[in-house]
């Protein structure tokens, strides 16, 4: 294999230490190897990065196992050049061998520019993709709280599903608490909680929320119902956040928002997963969908 890069690095990550193997010399002849073991911890990690600048190394490769890579490239970026290799391609490559170390055949692979790298955003996209996928999760949790809530009002046998299109708008929400409080809801109160655009009709909300609920039933709704409201502040707090780190990408937010079928949520999930320099997806020839 032809070398292409003089003085290249392979990192061998683990949770708790990391193998480095440093491969330099001419590239016409045979490069001379050293290999050092650190420490995962920040002292470690910087005594790694003055070992690898003190061996003038420009080029460091590792593989993207777990999240174990992500303090190392935190205290190497802007130092070298790094390269984040896909696990599933540097053991696919042809002629591997069982009794080389993970860190001499990266630095390897690397010196003869045989591994294609991961796109890495950078620090600020990395952010907002951490805040938008947080997001993501908690919304499913919401999800799955309001699921819980129908299947206690079912038990209880109110239907109010029956005659309200989201039993969490603003009519069912008004409906909702005044059930977990325990209150006698007449037909005149009943009016004061229904928005004017609910097609149904009084007495059929009436009739639907005419059930069997039991104090166990309201517990559990109460339970329920103050996890969703946590969950829902949460969220809001996430998108203040989203929306702050978005500020300097109010041009491209604007030009996905005009996309049909595309929100300003799914703009800030698009920007955080994929960054806004396509120039470097297709030097990387990486297509959005085969992101990490």
């Amino acid at each position: 294999m032809e070398a292409m890069i003089e003085r290249c690095a392979g990192l061998d990550v683990h949770q708790e230490t990391v193998v480095a193997c440093v491969i330099f010399g001419p590239l016409d002849k045979k490069p001379k190897t050293s290999i050092e073991t650190f420490s995962t911890t920040t002292t470690g990690l910087l005594a790694l990065s003055d070992w690898l600048a003190t061996l003038q190394v420009s080029d460091v490769v590792m593989e993207s196992t777990g999240v174990y890579w992500k303090p190392i490239w935190n205290i190497l970026e802007g130092s070298f050049h790094l390269v984040l290799a896909n696990a599933r391609h540097v053991k696919n490559v042809p002629g591997r061998k069982t009794d080389v170390k993970d860190a001499e055949w990266l630095a390897k692979l690397l010196r003869c520019g045989l591994i294609e790298s991961n796109f890495v955003p950078p620090e600020d996209i990395r952010d907002l993709r951490d805040l938008t996928r947080y997001r993501k999760k908690l919304i499913h949790h919401r999800t799955s709280e309001q699921n819980r809530i129908h299947k206690i009002l079912q038990d209880a046998n109110i239907k109010l599903t029956s005659v309200l299109s989201d039993i969490f708008g603003v009519s069912g929400r008004r409906i909702l608490e005044a059930i977990l409080n325990g209150e006698k809801i007449e037909t005149d109160g009943l009016r004061k909680m229904v928005d004017w655009r609910t097609k149904a009709s009084i007495t059929d909300i009436a009739n639907a929320i005419n059930g069997r609920i039991r104090r166990h039933h309201r517990d559990m709704l109460r339970y329920h119902w103050e996890h969703m409201s946590y969950l829902e502040k949460a969220i809001e707090e996430l998108e203040k956040q989203i929306d702050q780190l978005l500020s300097p990408y109010r041009k491209e937010v604007e030009l996905l928002d005009g996309i049909p079928g595309v929100n300003k949520a799914a703009a800030a999930t698009f920007i955080a997963e994929m960054g806004v320099d396509m120039s470097v997806l297709s030097q990387l020839n990486i297509l959005p969908l085969g992101l990490v």
